[in-house]
């Protein structure tokens, strides 16, 4: 009896393979804070054991498809499954699946604007990166625990743009003062939309309503096209500008020859996309390593290819978040106030 008492307590103490290691994170509600050294070699091989991710996201043209195969080609054995909408589109969707109790998305990448409806209607959960030491404090949305709603993934900038043969320089303006240029009237168009609501909003924070009200005298023509086809119109030259256009498209649209080009004004409204979690991921492991994925320097590169702006760098402007820290209808009435201006 001695000799197996000694024995018992001998193992006790001496450290086992088991008792030696920090123990696994179990489950998604310990995953989403795990922030150990292991802690990618972990989603990885739990993402493989899932098999693949559903990925909902609204970004635009192929940058979506690049980061689906970036990500395939650095984690092979998961594959993404995207689903790509409009922010308002993926709302709907998803308090859909929700009100069917049917958990289908596991990361989402989407606007601020959207993604404070899914935080209000509580279908995010908050999470946590180690690289979101890389951007600063206004770059997350913070939950409770020192974890996050969502982080910036993506930036884009609204600002002017204009058909360099058909403006010259010093009719460029440098602010929206600038906006009254003799030269400027009856040739600038704004579409119909968030992009120029988000203008609006800007103009009447930076220098009031009554300003906005001014440009009426600008005669500036009204389109019901989205803001990336408003760049064609004017690269085809049927007017020479616009000032609410994102730098993104017009950046784009130089790069394949087209005489446009694109500058901030006094204060510049910033869409950005963010990574989040769904509430109940059904691929819990896959959906993190997605959202870590996203925010990494890997990921952040295959963005900026397509012309995105990130949130943890300074471009010498000022970047304006309308959504920022509103509640869904706080922000739903500003939204409908400028769109009626």
């Amino acid at each position: 009896m001695k000799i197996m008492s000694f024995f018992i307590l001998a193992l006790l103490f001496l450290p086992s393979g088991a008792s030696g290691q920090a123990r696994k994170p179990a489950g998604i509600a310990e995953l989403v804070s795990y922030r150990a050294p292991d802690r990618e070699a972990i989603l990885y091989a739990g993402a493989k054991s899932e098999g693949k991710i559903i990925w909902y996201t609204s970004l635009a043209g192929d940058s979506y498809k690049e980061l689906v195969k970036a990500f395939e080609a650095k984690y092979p054995g998961v594959k993404v499954d995207s689903y790509r909408a409009a922010g308002a589109e993926l709302v709907v969707r998803l308090e859909e699946e929700a009100k069917a109790r049917r958990n289908i998305a596991d990361t989402i990448e989407t606007t601020e604007g959207s993604l404070i409806f899914l935080r209000d209607e509580k279908l995010l959960r908050p999470y946590d990166s180690p690289y979101l030491d890389n951007y600063p404090e206004d770059g997350k949305e913070r939950a409770d625990k020192n974890l996050v709603y969502w982080a910036l993934a993506r930036e884009s900038y609204i600002g002017f743009t204009y058909n360099k043969t058909l403006l010259p320089k010093d009719a460029v303006p440098k602010n929206f003062e600038g906006l009254f240029h003799p030269q400027l009237k009856g040739k600038m168009g704004i579409s119909i939309g968030q992009t120029s609501d988000k203008i609006i909003g800007a103009m009447i924070k930076s220098k009031g309503e009554e300003m906005v009200r001014k440009l009426k005298g600008q005669e500036i023509k009204l389109y019901s096209i989205d803001a990336p086809a408003l760049v064609n119109t004017i690269t085809a030259g049927e007017i020479a500008a616009g000032p609410a256009i994102f730098q993104t498209h017009t950046l784009l649209a130089a790069s394949k020859g087209a005489p446009v080009e694109w500058v901030p004004m006094d204060l510049v409204p910033t869409n950005v996309g963010s990574a989040a979690i769904a509430a109940n991921p059904p691929h819990p492991h896959a959906a993190l390593l997605m959202a870590d994925f996203l925010l990494s320097p890997t990921g952040q590169q295959v963005l900026e290819k397509y012309y995105y702006g990130s949130g943890a760098k300074d471009y010498g402007f000022k970047k304006w978040r309308p959504e920022r820290g509103l509640t869904t209808e706080q922000y739903e009435k500003d939204l409908e106030r400028w769109d009626k201006l």
